[in-house]
């Protein structure tokens, strides 16, 4: 039998002092209200367990156990503590607890490199006993090749290895840079800068492959040339403050794209140092997973770190549901946000 509410329409009008109407509206996606009312009836009713007949017939239709099933347990591997994974694991945590589950993170200590490390470690730390793993986005490769191995149900949150049988979901950097180099070509810009770490991590290499692809597509020439741009990794981060310097103070460039998070910090450092102005002298994009405090107009695509957690937890639990179903690969694309530091470019 279908579960019976006990928050209904009214309830979340209510307490947000808003009418039956503008929620309804809000939880169907309708236009006709600011993006922050929306969010604020969306993240209300979730928080009140609310959800609509739509969103209910979604989930059986996705085969996702009600909240009603047995209780899980699960863990999630995390190399590194940054804001970035604490995005991943908030929204996995999230959704498991909205359906009845609960998660456990497993933060892997950084001194770790051997494989035989890590098998003792995971079971001192009673992996054994978990009903699932998530893997997140960062892991080094060699360790993910084992944890792949692992007999358990898992998810990656993270691009999948080409021959990999694994379920999968990942913020898609890879429309990220299309849709930032689409916005700096409408804009008038040609001559585009590629800031950012082409490897080692496969996120990265996928970045720069997409802004390759992307300059091909748009016909502009010379743009696919490594040389060109700022590839290269941080461990010298004086000389790569050298290099920035040189590729902004060089006028070559009109607009750049600061591909990897934290590298739009250190571009706006550099502007600062050559008496730059962006978007004036030059027009930016970072590629942060969220908003920056201090610079809030920032133009950059949405990065949808914690819808992809949320929806790994639903892979999971449909995984554990429905054995032999296909494993999935979910991309999620977000919108962009225009901020204020493209200019137009005026060409000649």
């Amino acid at each position: 039998m279908p579960r019976k509410k006990t928050v209904t329409l009214q309830t979340i009008a209510d307490k947000l002092g808003l009418t039956v109407h503008t929620v309804s509206k809000a939880l169907r996606g309708l236009p006709g209200m600011s993006e922050p009312t929306r969010k604020a009836v969306a993240d209300l009713a979730r928080e009140l367990g609310y959800r609509t007949k739509e969103q209910e017939a979604g989930i059986a239709a996705e085969r996702i156990p009600w909240a009603n099933a047995k209780p899980r347990r699960f863990a999630m591997l995390i190399v590194g503590d940054s804001a970035f994974h604490r995005m991943q694991l908030e929204g996995v945590r999230i959704r498991l607890n909205e359906l009845g589950h609960s998660l456990y993170p497993l933060l892997v200590p950084s001194a770790m490199t051997r494989p035989a490390e890590l098998e003792d470690w995971l079971d001192k730390n009673g992996l054994s006993f978990a009903d699932g793993l998530f893997l997140t986005a960062a892991i080094p490769e060699w360790m993910e090749t084992m944890l792949l191995r692992l007999r358990m149900p898992r998810v990656l949150v993270n691009y999948p290895p080409d021959v990999a049988e694994v379920d999968s979901v990942i913020w898609d950097v890879e429309y990220a840079i299309h849709r930032s180099m689409e916005e700096l070509y409408r804009a008038g810009h040609r001559r585009i800068l590629y800031i950012g770490e082409a490897g080692p991590l496969r996120g990265f290499r996928l970045r720069w492959q997409a802004f390759v692809a992307a300059a091909g597509r748009l016909g502009l020439e010379g743009l696919a040339d490594p040389g060109e741009h700022l590839t290269d990794g941080f461990a010298d981060r004086a000389a790569w403050m050298e290099k920035l310097c040189d590729k902004l103070g060089s006028g070559a460039w009109t607009a750049a794209i600061a591909a990897i998070p934290g590298v739009a910090e250190w571009t706006y450092v550099a502007a600062g140092f050559l008496k730059l102005d962006i978007p004036g002298d030059i027009s930016l994009v970072g590629m942060e997973n969220e908003g920056h405090p201090r610079y809030a107009d920032m133009s950059r695509p949405l990065l949808l770190v914690r819808e992809a957690g949320e929806r790994a937890a639903e892979l999971m639990l449909r995984r554990i549901a429905n054995p032999l179903l296909p494993f999935e690969q979910v991309r999620l694309r977000g919108s962009f946000h225009h901020g204020e530091t493209i200019r137009e470019c005026r060409r000649s």
